[in-house]
């Protein structure tokens, strides 16, 4: 199929897509929402396809609780799994979120699990009769890992990646997997099989982030109970940001990756920066259950590149708030600022009020100097080690079939060679560097976490994204961090101007998102934060996110819209 032509591809693909969407679940023409409406958030209440009861179910609950409900038999699984198979439906006809439907094997294995409750009254694990939706790159076997590329279509994964075979012994669902930008190697989810995954916030306005963008889309829509996305720059931190959603990226060793489709050779996975496995979900429970599961499914037993720790996400001493509770003060170290993009003005008012909140609730601050740190260093690194793995490959396989590159990749995806050894030994030693300055950071100032922006920038339109080193960073440095929402771009945000000198080319293009012409666009956009914890301390990040979270609700804030 690789000598093909790229749309002849195309054009079976989504033929073969459109097959497995049931006419039922497709959206009457006259509840269908013009291009001109923005946020199609309440499109799967208004459209007629879901029931009163379907809606309750898919909006009424978070994970745990919907786990909780199908074993006391309140729900069945295939009611549960109709309902969000439906709402999935939906997200993909109004944003592009999927790549491949799986509603009949979904629901053939709710039946199984029906059927396995009634007839041993005990679920098949914590996660029984759960729709859970994974990103495009996993593979399933029987089914197409594309990842945005035309031709690795219509090549069948020949077996399933062990972190999907945990998910289903614990009762879970794979309904659907989700878009991705092409190679999965951009901050923007489109690609020239599926197209564009648009915002539900905003579809015209707000990008919906890559590289885990379809993830995030469809989970802000409530088309499934969590997503399960990969991040090596930002791919699960972004989207969930721009989404006004949660995610969590742990470290490196904690979530197994084999069985991902990468569109590279075997083996160069472990050159440069490793992606690591992350949940997406509405509220942040839903991303402890999965920590949970995974920590429960001893996945170094399957996978070598796991540590083989037991405990490390429930025991007593991987908890924050308890290694906290003689000392009682939370010490939060805060990088305003990663002095090579000025943050816009949303950005420095939302971490001004964060900080001042934090220092009402009891909570010490402590501004990082991100030269001083070595922070200031990790954007450059860090683009540095995304290349050096070289391209032709990946060039290769998408020139294959005639296919041109998508725009956010068009400037930057050039032809290069691998780095030699030397090379590659000089990065490291730079790497290390870096690390150590931020080991003795933690030390010097005696911080239990970092507040840090996910960009110096609001939500920008499509193909926008800027400076993504405020993210790639904590992969450069392997730390865990999670992003929560705090706020909303305001009024009083768009009359302020730019400070300082300008300070680079990163910085120019920043500061065009700040054209007078553009500001309007962002009003009502989430604003997250992005929360670190030093590096093997997953559950630390997710409690310090509840903490921010909590503390970021200021009295009369603006939510953005639509019911989580």
């Amino acid at each position: 199929m690789a000598s093909s032509n790229w749309r002849t591809i195309r054009d079976r693909k989504l033929a073969q897509q459109r097959s497995q969407i049931p006419t039922e679940w497709l959206i009457p023409n006259d509840k269908l929402p013009s291009d001109h409406v923005l946020d199609v958030t309440d499109v799967p209440r208004t459209c007629g396809i879901l029931l009163p009861r379907e809606l309750h179910i898919t909006e009424d609950y978070d994970a745990r609780s919907l786990a909780a409900a199908i074993r006391s038999r309140q729900f069945t699984a295939v009611e549960v799994t109709t309902a969000f198979c439906k709402r999935a439906a939906i997200s993909h006809q109004l944003l592009h979120t999927l790549t491949e439907p799986l509603f009949h094997s979904a629901l053939s294995r709710a039946r199984f699990l029906d059927d396995h409750l009634a007839s041993s009254s005990t679920p098949l694990g914590p996660l029984h009769g759960l729709p859970i939706s994974v990103k495009d790159t996993f593979s399933i076997e029987g089914h197409d890992a594309t990842v945005g590329i035309s031709a690795l279509a219509f090549h069948p994964s020949p077996s399933t990646a062990p972190l999907v075979s945990l998910l289903l012994a614990a009762g879970a669902v794979i309904h659907c997997k989700t878009n991705v930008p092409q190679t999965m190697f951009a901050m923007d989810s489109v690609n020239n099989i599926f197209g564009r995954v648009l915002n539900p916030l905003n579809r015209e306005n707000w990008t919906a982030g890559g590289s885990s963008g379809g993830e995030a889309a469809l989970v802000r829509m409530r088309g499934c109970t969590m997503g399960v996305g990969t991040d090596v720059g930002g791919s699960v931190r972004v989207p969930a940001a721009v989404n006004g959603i949660v995610g969590l990226k742990p470290g490196s060793g904690r979530v197994s990756t084999r069985g991902m489709e990468e569109g590279r050779e075997e083996g160069k996975e472990n050159v440069g920066l490793q992606s690591v496995v992350g949940p997406i979900a509405s509220r942040l429970d839903d991303l402890a259950l999965f920590m949970e599961v995974v920590e429960e499914g001893r996945m170094w037993k399957v996978d070598p590149q796991i540590r083989a720790e037991e405990g490390w996400w429930t025991r007593p001493g991987s908890s924050l708030m308890a290694q906290k509770t003689k000392e009682k003060v939370l010490r939060v170290g805060i990088i305003y600022d990663d002095s090579n993009t000025m943050p816009l003005p949303p950005i420095r008012r939302m971490l001004g009020q964060l900080t001042d909140r934090l220092e009402d609730r009891g909570l010490r601050t402590v501004r990082i100097d991100p030269i001083a740190s070595g922070f200031s260093k990790c954007q450059s690194l860090a683009n540095k080690f995304f290349s050096a793995q070289g391209n032709t490959h990946l060039l290769s396989l998408i020139q294959s079939t005639g296919e041109p590159l998508i725009p956010w990749l068009a400037p930057r995806l050039k032809p290069k060679d691998a780095v030699s050894l030397d090379q590659l030994r000089v990065l490291m030693a730079q790497r290390n560097e870096i690390e150590y300055r931020m080991l003795a950071l933690w030390e010097d100032l005696d911080i239990d976490l970092i507040i840090c922006p996910v960009a110096p920038h609001p939500v920008p339109p499509p193909d926008r994204w800027n400076a993504i080193g405020y993210t790639s960073a904590f992969v450069l440095l392997d730390y865990p961090a999670g992003v929560v929402q705090v706020g909303v771009v305001e009024e009083g945000d768009l009359e302020k101007g730019m400070e300082g000198e300008l300070r680079g080319e990163w910085d120019r293009v920043n500061r065009a998102l700040w054209h007078e012409e553009m500001k309007k666009g962002y009003l009502g956009s989430p604003l997250a934060v992005q929360v670190v914890a030093s590096k093997g301390r997953e559950r630390w990040c997710w409690e310090g996110m509840r903490v921010v979270e909590e503390m970021g609700r200021g009295e009369g804030e603006r939510r953005t819209k639509s019911k989580l």
